[in-house]
């Protein structure tokens, strides 16, 4: 393979004319210039230099590999520069995934923070669920993820994912996520003392599905621990309809507080006592090397997370909201 540094040097030369101002301009002896000369020649088998009293002339095929160092040279010198932009975020590209609910409430508020600091970086998005983008995430088709499954690391700050493919995975725990029953407006548990699980042992029901969305898994090991075995009326993946029968009077539903800051009219949120378990929220991303779109955009996160979690309103188990959880 062709030495760069080589390439360097003979296009100087032929640019200067001799080997004494090319060394002079790149900072060698004359000697040192000839040497470099003479090892490219040997490498590529041919004279590149033919030597005149008043200094060298390109052979034929000097003459083209000159041109062609040009190129490379040049090229070399933009991704010199693109690595630059990148290293200071003037540039580059962050690929992200957010599973629905998070994509309808605290990632707009990420990517408004990231763009505003970092205005060079592209950012796709991708709004999927963790079933899909961790192994994407593992595959190196994702930079970052925000998944809300249990082995997110609820306790923990970052814990490593050991996995049977692909990338090792590593998941920043950023918050946990209160769950809560939803209830039509007329229901006649809407309001009053405290809501116990046991109250809505007769009730029909309507979850996400449990093969792609985790969250009504954590409802439902609360039935089974309860020794309760929940009417399921149909499972759907989107909350916005979810909550349209909710509201209709087809039956009761769990959200999390993310849905239930922007709950529709018509809903009642009701917390239980004891509480559902709360879902992690988490970023996940390969564990190692971070670049540093992906470590700005971990930071922001990170730095999100507590101003979301003071803005819960969440309802005490005696209370019930309608609208804005209050």
């Amino acid at each position: 393979m062709l030495d760069v540094r080589r390439l360097r040097i003979l296009t100087e030369v032929a640019r200067q004319g001799s080997f004494s101002a090319a060394a002079v301009t790149l900072g060698y002896t004359q000697p040192a210039i000839s040497r470099q000369i003479s090892v490219l020649e040997s490498e590529v088998g041919m004279q590149l230099l033919r030597r005149l009293p008043q200094g060298v002339a390109l052979t034929d095929a000097g003459r083209l590999l000159v041109d062609r160092a040009q190129d490379v040279l040049l090229s070399l010198a933009r991704t010199e520069e693109e690595l630059r932009v990148q290293a200071g975020l003037g540039g580059g590209t962050l690929r992200m995934a957010a599973f629905a609910s998070a994509a309808a409430s605290v990632l707009p508020l990420a990517l408004v923070r990231y763009r505003d600091r970092h205005p060079g970086v592209e950012l796709i998005v991708t709004i999927v669920d963790p079933g899909d983008s961790l192994p994407l995430l593992r595959a190196g088709e994702l930079d970052l993820a925000l998944c809300n499954q249990a082995d997110a690391g609820s306790g923990t700050r970052s814990q490593k994912a050991q996995d049977s493919g692909g990338l090792p995975l590593e998941f920043v725990h950023l918050f946990d996520d209160p769950m809560y029953v939803a209830l039509p407006l007329g229901h006649p548990l809407a309001n009053g003392p405290d809501l116990y699980l046991g109250d809505l042992g007769d009730e029909s029901w309507m979850f996400t599905t449990t093969a792609t969305c985790p969250d009504s898994e954590l409802f439902l090991g609360a039935c089974r621990s309860a020794g309760i075995e929940p009417e399921v009326a149909f499972q759907y993946d989107d909350y916005a309809a979810l909550l349209g029968f909710v509201a209709a009077g087809v039956g009761l539903s769990v959200i999390p507080d993310m849905v239930a800051r922007d709950v529709r009219p018509g809903v009642v949120v009701r917390a239980l006592n004891p509480p559902i378990p709360s879902r992690p929220v988490a970023v996940a991303l390969p564990a190692g090397y971070r670049s540093p779109a992906v470590a700005a955009m971990l930071e922001i996160l990170i730095e999100l997370a507590p101003e979301w979690v003071a803005g819960r309103l969440a309802p005490a188990p005696g209370l019930a909201s309608t609208g804005l959880v209050s």
